[in-house]
């Protein structure tokens, strides 16, 4: 059985190439592309939900239950990074690309620190899985999905993304080594009004 990883839908903030704050709501074209991801997360059959209860996140995780019937649990180890004062600025005005960053912003989190954080994240996700008989869901933000992927599992014949898309869907086996089947997918997106532009950033 599996680990289902699903990112957030898309924020207005998202758009803009911004640091975003803990309360940024999911924009429009996220709360569609969380409805499409609902229904194909349903596909799975999963047994629980494990969220951040940032909003954006949460709100993609109560459409995966409104097709599952499961409800929600959160847990703050699955927030993004926090970056501090750099939050609600465009990442073109602090020079700085977060999919990068290595260091500590001001008054913000480290990469040390956030990274020990996703491992205890992930941990978690495992002894939770562990205990179900059947996928976890667990929906988070695209820089914690991406360090899961970068420290704790093993890609395979996979690539790793330059950035995890909104809504985008990664299977991870849920025993040693936590091998990856299924990377970063939108395919529940294809041929949608909100299907993702590639060259866009990832912005948490």
């Amino acid at each position: 059985m599996s680990i289902i990883l699903v990112r957030h839908g898309e924020t207005l903030l998202n758009a803009a190439r911004a640091f975003q704050p803990f309360n940024t709501e999911l924009g429009p074209r996220g709360l569609e592309q969380a409805r499409l991801a609902a229904y194909r997360i349903a596909e799975y059959a999963p047994v629980a939900i494990l969220a951040s209860d940032m909003p954006r996140a949460y709100k993609t995780a109560q459409h995966i239950a409104e097709q599952t019937g499961l409800t929600p649990s959160t847990t703050p180890l699955l927030h993004e990074r926090n970056f501090g004062d750099w939050r609600g600025q465009s990442h073109a005005s602090i020079g700085v690309d977060p999919n990068t960053f290595v260091g500590t912003p001001p008054g913000g989190e480290s990469t040390e620190t956030f990274q020990k954080r996703v491992a205890e994240a992930f941990a978690l996700a495992i002894g939770l899985r562990a205990k179900l008989n059947g996928p976890l869901v667990v929906v988070s933000h695209g820089l914690v999905i991406q360090t899961i992927l970068q420290t704790c599992v093993q890609l395979g014949l996979h690539t790793m993304p330059e950035r995890i898309a909104n809504t985008s869907v990664t299977v991870i086996d849920a025993s040693a080594p936590y091998s990856v089947s299924e990377l970063n997918c939108t395919r529940h997106l294809d041929g949608s009004d909100v299907a993702e532009d590639p060259k866009s950033l990832s912005g948490g």
